[in-house]
């Protein structure tokens, strides 16, 4: 019986280009909107209380632990030993927000991992 290599179908495959331009784009909009702007910074500093400065709290605490890199790395790590779709997605969309947001290393590394599980043979449901 021969073992192919893991890789999505054609339907999975778009879902998960689209979560993963999804996830760049919503990081590259916080980066560039709400992190960066010194006027956004300076707002949420002086106590303006909007949905706006709490994210941005949460995404600079996320930062601070470099949550994102981790998460992305662990994910990555796991789809390497056992390949599945969902885990891949997972630290696709983990790996484009922490490059973007200010964990590229982790990320980076996460993202050369994800690119090796491709040619890792996929599991079957009976294993």
């Amino acid at each position: 019986m021969s073992r192919r290599s893991f890789l999505p179908g054609p339907r999975i495959s778009n879902l998960v280009v689209g979560l993963g331009v999804g996830a760049l784009g919503w990081a590259a909009y916080m980066r560039y909107a709400v992190l960066e702007p010194s006027a956004v910074g300076l707002a949420c500093e002086a106590g303006l209380q909007t949905g706006t400065c709490a994210v941005r709290r949460v995404v600079l605490t996320l930062h601070s632990y470099s949550v994102f890199g981790i998460v992305a790395l662990v994910l990555a790590t796991l789809q390497l030993i056992r390949p599945s779709t969902l885990v891949f997605t997972l630290a696709l969309v983990a790996s484009a927000l922490g490059v973007v947001l200010y964990n590229g290393n982790l990320a980076a590394l996460a993202a050369g991992l994800l690119i090796v599980s491709f040619a890792r043979p996929q599991h079957s449901a009976t294993e």
